[in-house]
């Protein structure tokens, strides 16, 4: 029945992270019945998987940020109010901890407004290195440049065409979609704002990340956690940046 009510409060999580969530409320289970019994109740989650190319050219890794604020992520996520208005959701995640650091919602975000949220972001914690963008206007503005040159902030461009050039933020993006956006109505731009930003919050402080060990990004980046590639090594065969 616990299990029944997590999933339908949590549409989207699958049984892992419904195994994780029992596990902490003092639950004395293993993963292999909740898996069973999440399969009996038919509540398993359709994913689709991309096919794979031999042809395909792996892209030479980066150096993945060490400690929180090293490096960062941001990109746009677009949906629509119930009356069809559209909106934009401005997404800024720090790759090492895996927190969402802002998510801005408006009709329409431009360069001016990327800089301003990233000024208040630094207001609060220590400014990056490194940013990781693709290359819409918004990011190569005459606005953010000098934004980043003034404070010593290396603006790290994707290739055309490559998502997987910041795979970070747009795995985020994909659970912000799928958990989120998805699963909501959206009666007017606050409403938006509001609900979007209590799923930020639970994004950061209770949703268990595979990555982290599966514990919430501020609970890892609170006690100084491992390499997040170290303590996703629980869970052998699934990538999750």
């Amino acid at each position: 029945m616990r299990m029944r009510e997590l999933a339908e409060a949590r549409v989207r999580y699958g049984d892992y992270r419904i195994y994780i969530l029992l596990r902490r409320e003092g639950w004395e289970v293993n993963h292999k019945r909740v898996y069973r019994l999440y399969q009996k109740e038919g509540q398993s989650l359709r994913r689709k998987r991309p096919r794979r190319h031999a042809s395909a050219a792996q892209r030479v890794a980066r150096i993945e940020a060490g400690a929180a604020n090293e490096c960062w992520s941001m990109d746009f996520v677009c949906d629509a109010l119930d009356d069809g208005r559209r909106l934009r959701a401005l997404t800024v995640v720090d790759n090492y901890t895996r927190e969402c650091l802002a998510i801005e919602v408006d009709p329409g975000i431009g360069g001016g407004q990327v800089a301003g949220v990233l000024g208040r972001i630094t207001m609060a914690r220590q400014t990056p290195k490194a940013i990781r963008v693709d290359n819409g206007p918004e990011f190569v503005s005459k606005v953010l440049d000098p934004w980043a040159y003034r404070n010593g902030v290396k603006l790290d461009f994707s290739r055309p065409g490559k998502p997987t050039d910041n795979a970070y933020v747009e795995w985020f993006n994909g659970s912000l979609r799928d958990e989120c956006l998805n699963v909501n109505w959206f009666l007017s731009l606050e409403d938006a704002r509001v609900k979007i930003e209590a799923w930020r919050r639970h994004y950061n402080e209770s949703r268990p990340h595979s990555a982290l060990g599966d514990v919430p990004p501020s609970e890892f980046a609170s006690k100084g956690g491992a390499s997040p590639a170290l303590a996703g090594s629980a869970r052998p065969g699934i990538f999750t940046p």
